[in-house]
């Protein structure tokens, strides 16, 4: 991808950009998704806007859209449910595939499959209803962080300082999911790093240190207030950027992802070691937004990036289609 795109907008046809959604998700989809919308029609292409959590699959399959952009967050749009069913309908679309969507949407199966491939990512333990608790602060340590693997935006997370806070953190992080996540914390600066491309072609876009106030990076200092800071390009030691750069590829890849993405990371402040966090195949495309944010730091306008990604969109499933 370059700074500025060279494509002809007509060349994509209809394009639905869909966005909305029944996911705990669903507010930041629409920023996200108007965004992108705004963005699509000021470059000249017939975008139409799609929301599957107001209307049905016979609906969009009616609209004979050439291609949509997924704009959806969480369950029933970024877990792989709604890719299969465009497989089904023949539309082609933008980021990953069935497979791909439901492994980064479910953060213990994307630890399982990244610790097999030998890539760095924080202990932890799947934690039920039949767990013992006192084994899982004995054997992860205090502070620890719980969370429902299937939610994003940090919706449902808490930060266990004592063991007497774990029930009740379980028990919000099972509000949300039958099996829960507790997993080790790690101390010291949050990164991300946005992946365009796919397999050997992926590259990584310059990482963003995330500095949020108290270092509490949540719901509501993603996307509502304006005291989170943001360095795009992070500063960091050469060899550092570039092992972030090389692991957001490989942690991508691992889970066959493609198009587009985003990988979180947490550097630890005692020796420098990175760990994977969790992977985000429909990442947000809102104005606090880290994606265009490091589009930018190369020369790419949202504009511009949201057509690339539209470009990209295709069938995973069938040979020969894409």
């Amino acid at each position: 991808m370059t700074a500025t795109t060279t494509l002809d907008p007509k060349s994509l046809g209809k394009v639905g950009v869909l966005f909305g959604g029944r996911s705990a998700e669903r507010e930041v989809s629409i920023m996200s998704g108007t965004g992108v919308l705004a963005a699509l029609k000021s470059k000249g292409v017939d975008a139409h806007a799609f929301d599957p959590g107001e209307r049905s699959i016979a609906e969009l399959a009616a609209e004979k859209f050439d291609r949509v952009f997924i704009a959806l967050h969480g369950r029933f749009g970024e877990d792989g449910s709604l890719q299969g069913a465009l497989e089904q309908l023949n539309i082609p679309y933008t980021g990953s595939g069935v497979m791909a969507c439901a492994i980064g949407m479910d953060k213990i199966y994307t630890k399982m499959i990244w610790l097999m491939k030998g890539l760095p990512t924080p202990r932890y333990l799947s934690l039920t209803d039949s767990s013992d608790l006192a084994q899982v602060v004995a054997e992860l340590g205090l502070p620890l962080i719980v969370k429902p693997p299937h939610e994003g935006s940090t919706i449902g997370i808490t930060k266990v300082r004592a063991a007497q806070e774990l029930q009740a953190a379980y028990d919000i992080a099972a509000g949300y999911d039958d099996v829960v996540l507790a997993e080790e914390f790690v101390t010291g600066r949050e990164f991300t790093v946005a992946i365009l491309g796919k397999g050997v072609n992926a590259r990584a876009l310059p990482a963003v240190e995330i500095v949020a106030p108290g270092g509490n990076y949540d719901y509501q200092n993603k996307y509502f207030n304006d005291d989170t800071q943001y360095f795009c390009p992070a500063v960091l030691d050469p060899a550092i950027s570039a092992e972030m750069a090389r692991l957001a590829v490989e942690a991508f890849n691992a889970l066959d992802c493609e198009g587009w993405g985003r990988v979180d990371f947490l550097l630890r402040a005692s020796d420098n070691k990175l760990f994977l966090i969790e992977v985000n195949t429909s990442p947000g495309m809102t104005g606090h937004s880290l994606v265009p944010m490091a589009a930018r730091a190369t020369g790419m306008s949202y504009e511009d990036l949201c057509v690339e990604i539209a470009a990209t969109a295709r069938l995973k499933l069938a040979k020969g289609q894409g």
